[in-house]
């Protein structure tokens, strides 16, 4: 999958650019603050409709604009198409060769890119709803479905929720409209256990080899943590684990007013050996071990997709001493597009700058290339 050419109006500090791309190696360097990581992030915006910054489309705008808009041009193997997303007085648009798309899950998943940013480090030192978005937004652009079962379990959790509450509030004996609730839950959760396990398994493949190529360590792995008790990945085994777990724990959860159970309570962690490196790690291991995350997601999207994804680098070179520089851009293969931000070039290895065309960014223009 390559990203031929991208261009936007009104987005951040940008009145407008167009940009053709290279499709191996494309480096924006510029000093802090004049709108390199900017360029970067309309990428990320065209392919997902949200920023991995802000959680506000206002934000987006130009100051002084009432909207944005972003676009694209992609190609994988012999086919080309156009992607659009605008942002006009708070309403969200995308497009697909010019034709509206209503819904978003319908859009999200033609162009698929993954994201290595200075932030990614509090994946692992953050909340549980940090880890979590991570999954969602990874496996969102992977599989559909995933999208569409995600979007109606939290739909119908927050109707179970204000259900659960009601019967507590108001002494509500009848349980059935409690238990069809319950039961479609149940349908999408196991349906998210199971592409969330599955998934994990196959971070788990890669990354322990990933990690020891980029640090010379080993044994990091990933445990997924639940709050029921799943011991094989079948969605009809787990559905009678949930209906049990549901069962057992009603007068609970109405008196708490909300649903206990379910993959929206659950976590997962990074170990090293046998040590939680959210606890014991140092950001170093922190940081290389969400780079070693990403990375095995390169070939998951491959067998999912049938082509690689883009790889977008923020910033993350200054983050790395020069042997895990190194090593990175020796993982990194030629035949996948790579997007990167810098503040120079210094650093940057003679083998990767071989194949880069260079953007020079200052004050929101885009000065000259080389």
């Amino acid at each position: 999958m390559i990203l031929t050419k991208i261009n936007a109006v009104n987005f951040r500090n940008y009145k407008k650019f167009n940009i053709k791309l290279n499709d191996k190696v494309n480096i924006f360097i510029g000093n802090n603050a004049q709108g390199k990581t900017n360029i970067l992030e309309s990428i990320y915006v065209l392919a997902l409709t949200k920023s991995y910054r802000t959680n506000y489309d206002d934000n987006l705008k130009r100051k002084g604009s009432d909207s944005y808009k972003i676009k694209g041009d992609i190609k994988v193997g012999k086919y080309s198409k156009s992607l659009e997303i605008s942002v006009l007085n708070g309403e969200k648009k995308v497009f697909i060769n010019n034709t509206n798309i209503k819904k978003i899950s319908d859009y999200v998943s033609n162009l698929n890119v993954i994201l290595f940013s200075p932030e990614d480090v509090e994946t692992i030192k953050g909340a549980p709803t940090v880890r979590r978005e991570l999954l969602n937004i990874e496996m969102s652009q992977l599989y559909q479905k995933f999208i569409k079962n995600y979007n109606e379990y939290n739909k119908i959790l927050k109707m179970r929720n204000d259900y659960l509450k009601l019967i507590y509030t108001n002494s509500i004996s009848d349980d059935r409209y409690l238990d069809v609730l319950t039961n479609n839950l149940i349908d999408r959760a196991a349906y998210i256990y199971e592409q969330r396990l599955l998934f994990i398994d196959k971070i788990n493949n890669n990354i322990g080899n990933i990690f020891k190529v980029l640090t010379g360590s080993d044994n990091l792995r990933i445990v997924y943590e639940t709050n029921v008790d799943i011991l094989d990945i079948d969605q009809e085994k787990i559905k009678d684990i949930l209906k049990e777990k549901y069962r057992k724990n009603k007068q609970k959860e109405i008196m708490a007013g909300m649903t206990l159970y379910g993959p929206h309570r659950d976590d997962y962690h990074f170990y090293i050996n046998d040590a939680d490196i959210k606890l014991y790690g140092s950001q170093g291991q922190q940081k290389m071990a969400m780079i070693a995350f990403k990375l095995s997601e390169i070939s998951i999207f491959e067998e999912a997709t049938e082509t690689k994804p883009l790889l977008l680098l923020d910033d993350i070179f200054s983050e790395l001493d020069k042997t895990k520089r190194n090593r990175l851009i020796n993982y990194i293969n030629d035949d996948i597009q790579v997007i990167i931000t810098a503040n120079d070039t210094v650093g940057i290895s003679k083998k990767l700058l071989e194949n880069a065309t260079i953007f020079r960014i200052e004050n929101g223009e885009i000065k000259d290339k080389g």
